[in-house]
């Protein structure tokens, strides 16, 4: 479990969005999004910024398990085994939005926001972010985050900026 991507950045939501873009935008890279219990927000904060159209090619809100099968690919297998709040499950997401955005970058976001939902081994406030990049490398995080669901939600958002803003900084695509 991580506390923040990369070490403590307490940028705002719109600045995590500006550093992504203008990254993205400098290597001609195109941004895709698969969203579970963030519902869209990731897309929304990215598409608040003028220009956004120029890296971002668009999302899916897969928030029930027939959505991430169908929409993105994920193996209902995998749904079974280790369930929607999982690492393989975010790492699935990713690279099923990635390919049918065809998008160089793709993030996703799964997690448990709450008031209800948890359990002990997935308390609310799990949430597992993933990065999926078009030379075939992805990574994931598992955060525990606290708070009410809206505190989650933003977090989750700003967590998943962060792991793609540091995984275009390091991967040559």
């Amino acid at each position: 479990m991580t506390p923040e991507p990369g070490g403590a950045d307490y940028r705002s939501i719109p600045e995590l969005v500006q550093h992504l873009s203008s990254a993205s935008r400098e290597r001609g890279l195109k941004i895709a999004t698969a969203e579970s219990c963030t519902g869209g927000m990731v897309g929304a904060a990215i598409t608040d910024q003028p220009g956004a159209s120029a890296c971002y090619v668009g999302g899916a809100i897969a928030y029930c398990d027939d959505v991430k099968v169908r929409c993105l690919n994920v193996d209902p297998m995998v749904i079974t085994a280790h369930g929607a709040v999982s690492k393989l499950v975010a790492l699935q997401m990713a690279f099923g939005a990635r390919r049918y955005f065809s998008a160089d970058v793709a993030l996703a976001v799964t997690g448990i926001a709450g008031p209800r939902g948890g359990s002990a081994e997935k308390p609310v406030g799990t949430v597992w972010i993933a990065v999926a990049l078009s030379d075939g490398i992805g990574t994931a995080r598992r955060m525990q985050f606290v708070g009410e669901r809206a505190a989650i939600r933003d977090r989750s958002v700003a967590a998943v900026l962060r792991l793609a803003t540091q995984a275009i900084a390091t991967h040559d695509l």
